[in-house]
């Protein structure tokens, strides 16, 4: 490996988390080297406006809120290299990352691969995602007012994220496989007492169907049989998540769902080897805490870096 493919510092993924670490860590004169990863700007390039990140009034365009991300970490020196990495051998210093094009090295990586969620895989999904099709209520509620609207699930996710719909759908109606939830049952409580919450038991979604936006599920009860066609302006599908770590294996520690454990400075079980936003974070996934954890990502990095330098 000639040193010339050596980076004190490479980030792994191009969300929020990883431009976030790859701003601080280039303002800490670390010259840092960002792998974009194959789904560039992460969660935000699939939703079409995020109105609950501070300093857009007005809201912002997800694409567009990735690529002033990226324009920022460019303008204090990060080093983006479009590609998708391989594998990630942590076996022994300096660590490699095996991109496509490239094989580098680094003293230090921050894993922010982020998760993504599972899909129904079913007709109509891919073509009307982002019109209609959300996994976010906290990010997309908003434009439910006044409509009615169905989720797909039965855990927990599924119902806080049912129960917080309410505030702006008329109605909301769950889908559920099984005929009883798997939810706690302090929410299971909530969302049978709230009068604008519905269900529908031993069915699931066949097809989404719509011209630009979600207009009707074609459910089937997996009971029966029977197949029928229910109106609906809205689909929030909430059947688990998946963090993407299948590029470093079970070289870090994992929790029982898959997402990388990290200590109060975002470090993993590996050291010198950081994890932020939704890949470590099975609870807000939110932009804003996913850039949070980046920057605090970072400044561990960095408080590393410059114990070596001292050395």
């Amino acid at each position: 490996m000639t040193t010339e493919n050596h980076r004190q510092i490479i980030i792994v993924g191009s969300g929020p988390a990883g431009f976030t670490a790859a701003i601080y860590a280039a303002r800490a004169n670390l010259a840092p080297l960002l792998v974009s990863g194959m789904k560039l700007y992460g969660q935000p390039s699939k939703t079409a406006t995020i109105e609950n990140y501070p300093g857009f009034p007005t809201g912002v365009e997800g694409p567009e809120l990735g690529r002033l991300f990226e324009e920022q970490a460019r303008a204090f020196g990060t080093e983006v290299v479009y590609d998708a990495v391989q594998k990630i051998d942590l076996s022994q210093k300096p660590y490699q990352v095996h991109a496509y094009g490239t094989t580098f090295t680094a003293d230090v990586i921050i894993l922010a691969m982020g998760a993504e969620y599972n899909k129904l895989g079913v007709p109509g999904e891919k073509e009307l995602e982002g019109r209609g099709i959300s996994n976010c209520a906290t990010c997309d509620g908003y434009f439910t007012k006044g409509k009615n609207v169905h989720v797909v699930g039965g855990g927990d996710a599924a119902i806080e994220e049912a129960i917080f719909l309410t505030r702006f759908a008329d109605s909301v109606t769950v889908i559920h496989r099984r005929d009883a939830l798997r939810a706690s049952a302090i929410l299971e409580e909530r969302a049978r007492k709230n009068p604008k919450i519905k269900f529908i038991w031993n069915s699931v979604v066949e097809e989404i169907k719509g011209e630009n936006a979600v207009e009707a599920l074609v459910l089937k009860n997996v009971k029966t049989g029977e197949i029928s066609t229910v109106p609906s302006e809205g689909l929030f599908v909430y059947i688990g998540q998946k963090p993407i770590t299948e590029i470093v294996g079970d070289q870090v520690a994992t929790d029982s769902k898959g997402y990388i454990i990290i200590d109060e400075n975002m470090q993993t079980n590996v050291p010198q080897v950081y994890a932020a936003g939704d890949i470590a974070d099975p609870r807000y996934r939110q932009v804003v805490t996913a850039a949070g954890m980046g920057a605090a990502a970072a400044i561990s990095a960095t408080h590393y870096l410059e114990t070596l330098r001292a050395d």
